[in-house]
C-alpha cells in the first residue's frame, strides 16, 4: 500500500523549529517513522512554498504517524491512501520538481579518469527534454512535449553534517501517457533522478478523464 500525506505548517513555526533548509526537512520527515533510525529511506518528499507557510507531501509505503514538530490542527497533517487502482488510468497531467544532473570525467594528475565522475547539474532545454523523455523510457510512461513546461526553482542551498552543499531544482509539468502500468506504479514510488533524499524525484499525478 502507498500512502500520501500533506502536512501544512506556517512560516513562524518552520522558523522556531528550525527547518532551514532541505536536509532540515529531511530530518523532521524522519520522525514521522519511528524505529526506522539506520534504515534505508523508502519514502519521498517534496516541498513547496505557498502563501502562509509550506506545503510538504511524502510518498512511503507505510503509514506514517503524525511528529512532535506537526501543528495540532487537524487540517495540519492529512494522511490517505492511494488504491493500486490509481495507476491504472492511461494519461495523466504531472508535475515533478527534479534535480536533473549528467556525470562528467575527472582525470588525475596523470591525466588517467578517477573512479568515480563529478555529477553537475543540466542547464539547456535540450539536455533537460531528453533527461526527462530518458527517464520516461525507463519509468513506465511518454511524454506529451507539445504540452511539456520546464522552468528552474533556483538553487537549494543546504548543511549537511557542517558540510554546505546545494541542489539546482527544476521543475516539470505536463501530460503523460503510461507505457507500462508496472514500470509507471514503481516509478512514482521510488521517485525520479538523483537527491530524493533532499526532496527531490516525487511524481505528482492527477489522471486525465
Amino acid at each position: 500500500m502507498t500512502h500520501l500525506t500533506q502536512v501544512t505548517i506556517d512560516f513562524a513555526t518552520a522558523a522556531r523549529l528550525p527547518l532551514r533548509d532541505c536536509y532540515d526537512w529531511h530530518q523532521a520527515v524522519w520522525k514521522s517513522f519511528p524505529g526506522h533510525d539506520g534504515k534505508q529511506r523508502d519514502f519521498l518528499t517534496r516541498l513547496d512554498r505557498c502563501r502562509e507557510g509550506f506545503r510538504l507531501l511524502i510518498v512511503s509505503p507505510v503509514l506514517p504517524v503524525r511528529p512532535d514538530w506537526c501543528p495540532a490542527d487537524p487540517e495540519s497533517w492529512k494522511t490517505r491512501a492511494i488504491p493500486d487502482t490509481y495507476f491504472t488510468r492511461r494519461q495523466y497531467v504531472f508535475q515533478l520538481c527534479a534535480n536533473p544532473t549528467k556525470k562528467v570525467t575527472r582525470l588525475k594528475p596523470d591525466g588517467s579518469p578517477t573512479k568515480n565522475g563529478k555529477r553537475i547539474p543540466l542547464r539547456t532545454r535540450d539536455e533537460l527534454v531528453a533527461w526527462i523523455i530518458r527517464k520516461g523510457e525507463h519509468g513506465g510512461f511518454s511524454l506529451d512535449e507539445e504540452r511539456l513546461r520546464i522552468f528552474s526553482r533556483g538553487r537549494e542551498y543546504f548543511e549537511k553534517n557542517g558540510i554546505s552543499g546545494l541542489h539546482s531544482a527544476v521543475e516539470f509539468q505536463g501530460g503523460l501517457t503510461v507505457t507500462n502500468a508496472a514500470k509507471f506504479q514503481q516509478t512514482f514510488t521510488r521517485g525520479i533522478g538523483s537527491a530524493k533524499a533532499f526532496g527531490f524525484g516525487l511524481l505528482m499525478i492527477a489522471p486525465i478523464s
